[in-house]
């Protein structure tokens, strides 16, 4: 790709809005938007500093396409480090699509998903985890994802990871040069000492490697399956939490047939709400594909909402569900704490430790499912602020660079000679150099920004 080439692309989302904005970079962005742009000043773009703008209009030839104003940023201190023009326009899809073949044909070539900020990392305003981060920023459903991608764009995963690099650079340092130049009659480094700082830096990156799980919840949203027997309060439980009538309430088992979905917010996070068929025995063949596919979203779930009714004891219906839980994280909520209780809550912990008993009629104990929810994945202490692994990518790397320095202190304990040891720790470096970027290869950055949209 040649990076002086000029760029242009609709920064805004598709679909009317009040303002719209078509982005150009490179080295001829400011020459190129003056030949599409007249200010009414009549002063040229090449005569504003960086960070100024002009009220103008946008023409081709000598046809008006819509009044504007451009935005000059000048390299280095633009988002791209490049020379770039933003023309702010009212923000009509046609309007948009007009003006941005208009800078086309004054010479700009169409912008490739991702590349303004693929530009901004290979000019060095940001790392390939910053830069990350952007696209996750772009996304986030929730005021958690907000923090979250807002803190890595700022650098928090970088930072601690950079730490780490830091002290494996260190380390690497000074058994190289012990190796190297054994006429400088340098100390030698202790094993005890080495595997014991190896250690150590392990301790610190597993923290990261555990942050992935709940990072995952933070971006994504926790999918959250609503299961139970038939006629438990499922479907009204999923009414109250979306504040809306999105399932079918009736007293007539088996109502549920299909999942029914949506999305709703708790507090800072995002739950995926899945309603689900009441699981029993059944003859009915339709109701046996619901039955089927609660079981299937059960199994799938990040966090399970089991619903039991507090009026009745427990049965073989409900065994049958206790029976497919597993492991997945599962709260128990016992529904219609409104009617006078036969249900054992001392038996049902036996089986599932977090109980929460509330009437998804009135509302009541909606605040302590909330609770529970936060407490039992852990949310309610997590400081979105902190470095995060935000996807698969930073997971592998640092799982990678963790069992490369696994195998350092291994071998050290087995007694093999420092410099093998310190080929580990080398390539620990990379990987770890590979995750903020600054040994990524040219593949690596091109998945990384393909997942970017035409304009950032």
């Amino acid at each position: 790709m040649k990076q002086q080439e000029t760029i242009a692309a609709i920064a805004t989302a598709p679909g009317a809005a009040a303002v719209g904005i078509v982005r150009l970079s490179g080295s001829g962005a400011i020459a190129l938007a003056q030949r599409v742009f007249a200010a009414c000043s009549g002063k040229p773009l090449a005569a504003l500093n960086g960070y100024t703008a002009l009220l103008g209009t946008v023409r081709s030839g000598e046809r008006i396409l819509d009044e504007a104003i451009a935005y000059v940023y000048r390299a280095p201190k633009s988002y791209t480090g490049e020379d770039s023009v933003e023309l702010c326009c009212h923000g009509g899809s046609y309007i948009l699509r007009q003006v941005l073949q208009c800078c086309i044909d004054a010479g700009a070539r169409p912008a490739f998903a991702g590349e303004f900020t693929k530009r901004a990392f290979l000019n060095g305003k940001m790392n390939l985890s910053q830069a990350e981060a952007v696209c996750d920023l772009i996304a986030a459903q929730g005021e958690a994802a907000r923090r979250t991608a807002l803190a890595a764009k700022n650098g928090a995963l970088s930072t601690a990871v950079g730490r780490i690099v830091e002290n494996l650079t260190g380390l690497s340092a000074h058994l190289a040069a012990w190796s190297d130049y054994p006429e400088e009659d340098l100390a030698p480094m202790d094993s005890v000492a080495l595997a014991d700082s190896l250690s150590d830096i392990l301790v610190n990156m597993q923290e990261l490697i555990v942050s992935y799980d709940r990072g995952r919840l933070i971006r994504e949203g926790i999918t959250t399956a609503i299961v139970g027997k038939p006629n438990v309060g499922k479907s009204t439980l999923m009414n109250l939490l979306t504040g809306t009538a999105r399932s079918i309430v009736t007293d007539i088992p088996g109502t549920t047939r299909d999942v029914v979905e949506d999305v709703v917010r708790m507090g800072e996070y995002t739950l995926c709400l899945l309603d689900t068929a009441g699981i029993r025995h059944t003859e009915d063949p339709v109701e046996q594909v619901g039955v089927s596919l609660a079981k299937d979203r059960l199994r799938s779930a990040q966090l399970v909402l089991a619903v039991f009714d507090s009026s009745l004891p427990l049965d073989e219906q409900d065994q049958l569900l206790l029976a497919l839980l597993g492991d997945v994280p599962c709260v128990a909520v016992v529904n219609k704490s409104d009617l006078p209780s036969a249900l054992d809550l001392a038996e049902l912990r036996k089986y599932i430790p977090e109980v929460v008993e509330i009437s998804a009629i009135s509302g009541e104990g909606r605040s302590e499912l909330e609770e529970c929810i936060l407490s039992l994945l852990k949310l309610d202490k997590l400081d979105p602020s902190a470095a995060v692994v935000a996807n698969e990518r930073q997971h592998y790397c640092l799982l990678r660079a963790g069992d490369h320095l696994d195998e350092a202190v291994q071998a050290l304990r087995a007694g093999v000679t420092l410099d093998a040891v310190n080929v580990c720790i080398d390539i620990a470096l990379d990987v770890l150099l590979e995750l903020t970027g600054e040994r990524a290869s040219e593949k690596v950055v091109d998945q990384v920004f393909a997942r970017f949209c035409v304009g950032k």
